[in-house]
């Protein structure tokens, strides 16, 4: 069915759980990406040296010359917040109490949009330096949630 074909009093939205019947995939950067996160709590990107730009997370192919990218580099846990919000609302739509901080912290010539903690908001700044927190290595599953959230240092 097509937009055009849609019927215009139907519901906006789906209510209810779907099945899924496909899965995600990592794929190649993603997989060595997110295993150094859950086996060694490392945070890793690609260096490509005739840009001289490390990517993170990684990707296989450079976006500027297009050359593939095989050199892996550790970019640390201290990262750099570039900018952040403030969430008030709940994915439910309740109202927090105390708001939750979510930032892009950069890391490399990218970085990651993850959350901040030990940190009020009144102390935020652009520009702070923050330290990853990970989970104990036996509660990580391999994914960016293993990395619980970014600390002021």
């Amino acid at each position: 069915m097509t937009l055009l074909e849609r019927d215009p009093k139907a519901a906006p939205a789906w209510r209810g759980e779907l099945p899924v019947t496909s899965r995600y995939t990592f794929g190649l950067a993603g997989e060595r990406f997110f295993r150094a996160i859950q086996e060694e709590g490392r945070i890793l990107g690609t260096r490509c040296d005739g840009c001289a730009r490390t990517y993170v997370p990684g990707t296989i192919f450079c976006e500027r010359c297009l050359g593939e990218l095989d050199k892996w580099v550790d970019v640390g846990k201290v990262g750099e917040v570039h900018t952040y919000t403030l969430l008030y609302e709940a994915p439910d739509g309740s109202q927090r109490e105390t708001p939750e901080i979510v930032a892009f912290v950069r890391l490399g010539d990218g970085g990651l949009v993850h959350r901040l903690g030990e940190v009020e908001p009144e102390a935020l700044a652009i520009g702070m330096s923050v330290q990853a927190v990970f989970k104990p290595i036996a509660e990580r599953e391999g994914s960016i949630l293993d990395i619980v959230y970014f600390r002021p240092i």
